[in-house]
């Protein structure tokens, strides 16, 4: 797994017009933190487990980008700890 794959799942969500705009917004960070590399590859992923757990209790989020959030996250920390 590497954070190429984990920023086309963020942009989908980005993309998506029944997402609020608060989540979207908060995946646009994700993947502007992910794709920042004068920061370390951990400094990075930790950033945006940290957003995107903070996002993942909106109880705004349609439960379907919740699951797909809870994805990402495993995602990054396999990422994190492979590292």
């Amino acid at each position: 797994m590497d954070t190429e794959n984990i920023i086309q799942v963020l942009t989908q969500i980005k993309d998506d017009r029944t997402v609020p705009k608060n989540i979207r917004a908060s995946c646009e960070e994700c993947i502007k933190d992910l794709q920042n590399k004068d920061d370390e590859l951990s400094v990075r992923l930790s950033s945006c487990i940290s957003t995107l757990d903070e996002v993942s209790n909106d109880p705004n989020i349609p439960s379907y980008t919740r699951t797909q959030i809870w994805n990402i996250v495993s995602m990054l920390e396999a990422v994190q700890y492979s590292d």
